[in-house]
């Protein structure tokens, strides 16, 4: 599969935090192209092990989140409509007149944000808050709804993955599906070639509630290194560009006081060396990604940080260019085919 068609199948798939099955299931199907040891554990988290476990090579676990952010039900009141919280960062600002698909016992059934229309609102310049979001399912009683939904149900933004001119595209849950395609692509770049290191794949759960799923996977793992990859923020003309990383200049390597500096001094000679466009990610504390708690566990791992660019985080018309999930992935096969030597 190329990186546009792995995109397509994670992203197709749901999986608002705490409710990652739809997402596992999914990746882990393209993981077992690579091997047969994959698992989801009982905290929602995808591992894939490629290499063998006997031969005392050192591992490198490359770490990216499966989960996205949504909404879940808190309450569904007497006419039918649904109440919410969000999951995870959710931008207000993009919340009515939405289509959405509510991840019920029932199956998937579909709803549309509440909106009133532009005639009659009282006050057009406020966004609306979370707690005042209602959904409307069709069903006109509290009675119909709770045949089928219940509380605490998930509810996803319908965004399908739609390409865009020249090879960007756009879609929900990019973050940090982008990252998870990046490690995908490494794997077949690096797939029956002789490598110093085991490779351990993390698909973590629950990032976007606080890191908890990279928390537990790492605990368990016997990494002696980690390549941790998310999403950053890239240029648009409503920001500043030294805030920014630029879309279609390659991977953002980070730097920041948290992160390994000897594993990231390497993997930007291996890109400088290996003409792969990178791009230095500057931040002045924690680096707000699963990076910051692989680091710290399990005795301490040391660990690196590849970004990939992206418009519009965590709504639902996130945009990347596809060069750059590329880039990350063969940085990253690079460094196991004998890049990481120095390390």
């Amino acid at each position: 599969m190329d990186t546009i068609e792995i995109l397509k199948t994670l992203c197709a798939a749901d999986g608002v935090s705490g409710d990652e099955y739809e997402a596992c299931e999914a990746a882990a199907g393209l993981l077992r192209e690579f091997t047969d040891d994959v698992e989801t554990d009982k905290f929602g988290c995808v591992t894939a092990f490629i290499g063998d476990r006997a031969d005392n090579k050192p591992v490198i676990m490359l770490e990216a989140h499966i989960d996205e952010i949504g909404f879940i039900v808190t309450y569904i009141d007497e006419k039918g409509f649904l109440k919410v919280g969000s999951c995870g960062g959710t931008d207000r600002r993009l919340y009515p007149a939405q289509t959405v698909t509510i991840h019920s016992g029932g199956g998937k059934l579909k709803g549309v944000v509440c909106t009133l229309p532009p005639h009659v609102h009282p006050d057009d310049d406020k966004a609306l808050k979370t707690e005042d979001v209602s959904v409307d399912t069709g069903f006109s009683s509290r009675e119909e709804a709770e045949k089928y939904i219940s509380p605490g149900d998930r509810i996803t933004i319908d965004a399908p993955l739609e390409a865009l001119c020249g090879t960007r595209c756009t879609s929900k849950a990019l973050d940090d599906r982008a990252g998870a395609a990046a490690i995908i692509h490494a794997l077949g770049l690096i797939k029956d070639k002789p490598s110093m290191f085991n490779t351990q794949v993390i698909l973590a759960s629950m990032e976007e509630v606080g890191s908890r799923g990279a928390k537990t996977a790492a605990y368990r793992s016997d990494a002696s290194l980690a390549i941790a990859t998310d999403v950053s923020f890239a240029y648009t003309p409503d920001d500043k560009k030294e805030d920014c990383g630029e879309m279609g200049k390659g991977v953002m390597i980070g730097v920041s006081p948290v992160l390994d500096k000897a594993l990231t001094n390497e993997l930007k000679k291996i890109a400088a060396d290996s003409k792969i466009p990178f791009q230095t990610e500057i931040m002045a504390a924690s680096t707000g990604t699963d990076a910051d708690v692989i680091s710290v566990t399990n005795g301490g791992i040391p660990t690196a940080l590849l970004s990939i660019p992206i418009k519009y985080m965590h709504t639902p018309v996130e945009t990347v260019d596809i060069k750059d999930i590329e880039a990350v992935g063969e940085l990253m096969a690079r460094f196991i085919l004998g890049g990481g030597k120095n390390v």
